[in-house]
């Protein structure tokens, strides 16, 4: 064999630059971005041709009382991603830099690092669709009003669960109707900062947007199961069809919240047409309960241990809290749980979350 033909360069391969970027590392990332995105938005888009047809049946427009249910909650939502993100971005240059001078060099660099074009379109996109879902489920809900309650065969069966006694009158037993109401009328009343927390603030602090979408999605299964749940069983809970029960509980924003969903439900049977007429009163499933424990399965998933044992024993007393002030039957709540599992799994399956403790894939770390 001669000297030309031991060196003789391998040929080359053919293909180049396209060769190259059909294998780019990066296009898994892209790929997953689109599908989680067209899978959220066609979410958003199937329940909101149910909630418009549902509008059409009942005759009644699709509503957003003061912007309460999706223009308020958008910008609230957008304002509060805003500022987790800057504080998020100062804390991390902070932490590299250890000094003042050194976070304000490192702020955009932390900023830019985190939230690429992609990741930020990501989160404005998912968001906005997270919120077209919920303002469909509140009209949903609202109209709900309309269906005839299943009540009473809730409350049989709450008594014979608890062998002919009254869980809530239990409850009144063991912790008083004075200071144990504020205290749980604190935790009931808590709940929807701590949803805007665990959708926005997952949006905002989570390293990788995938697990994000996991709560975003979780949630947005959360609203449309459970809407599902209040019209296979219609009810207004204990606090409406046996308030003779209640009655001796101190009075706490519960209470007065309550007594203006009867109000509200009443005003838009007696006149659907009213701009104002809107109800927010529906038992089964309790999706206090539901939305708690999807935010509670994420961390667990997330292995955030602190974070979940804060969660579960939030969890607890929120449970504690339904049934105590007749908002809703035990039923609800075990309803409730289930309807958390199938959001969580359904979530985790459209996203299809890789190991934890695998290699990130180019990418992963920004979204």
């Amino acid at each position: 064999m001669s000297a030309d033909e031991q060196v003789r360069p391998l040929p080359e391969r053919t293909g180049g630059a396209s060769e190259r970027a059909q294998t780019s590392p990066a296009d898994p990332a892209r790929r997953e971005a689109l599908r989680m995105t067209v899978v959220l938005w066609s979410m958003a888009a199937v329940f909101a041709v149910i909630t418009l047809a549902r509008s059409q049946v009942m005759d009644i427009p699709m509503r957003d009382p003061g912007g309460r249910m999706f223009s308020g909650r958008l910008q609230s939502a957008f304002t509060l991603l805003l500022v987790l993100v800057v504080l998020d971005a100062a804390v991390r240059a902070g932490w590299r830099e250890r000094s003042v001078r050194g976070l304000l060099r490192g702020f955009w660099p932390a900023l830019r690092e985190r939230w690429t074009l992609r990741r930020t379109a990501l989160a404005v996109s998912g968001l906005v669709a997270y919120h077209v879902i919920y303002v469909c489920y509140r009209n949903l809900k609202s109209w709900d009003a309309f269906n005839t309650d299943r009540d009473r065969q809730l409350h049989d069966f709450d008594r014979a669960l608890f062998l002919g006694h009254s869980p809530a009158a239990l409850l009144h037993d063991v912790l008083g109707t004075d200071q144990a109401a504020v205290v749980l009328a604190f935790f009931y009343e808590s709940f929807v900062y701590v949803v805007v927390a665990a959708v926005v603030g997952s949006v905002a602090l989570l390293p990788r947007i995938r697990d994000s979408y996991v709560m975003l999605l979780a949630g947005a299964w959360v609203w449309i199961l459970g809407v599902g749940s209040y019209y296979l069983i219609p009810s207004l809970g204990p606090f409406a069809s046996a308030p003779a029960e209640f009655a001796q509980l101190r009075p706490t924003g519960v209470s007065s919240s309550q007594a203006e969903y009867l109000v509200d439900r009443a005003h838009l049977i007696a006149d659907p047409s009213a701009p104002d007429a809107f109800a927010s009163i529906s038992a089964f499933a309790s999706l206090h309960t539901a939305f708690t424990c999807a935010i509670l399965l994420v961390a667990l998933y997330l292995r955030r241990r602190v974070l979940a044992a804060v969660l579960a024993a939030y969890l607890a007393l929120v449970i504690v809290a339904t049934i105590y002030f007749g908002m809703h039957f035990v039923v609800d709540d075990v309803a409730g749980i289930a309807i958390a599992v199938v959001a969580v799994g359904l979530a985790r399956l459209t996203v299809h979350w890789p190991r934890l403790d695998a290699p990130p894939e180019v990418g992963d770390e920004t979204g």
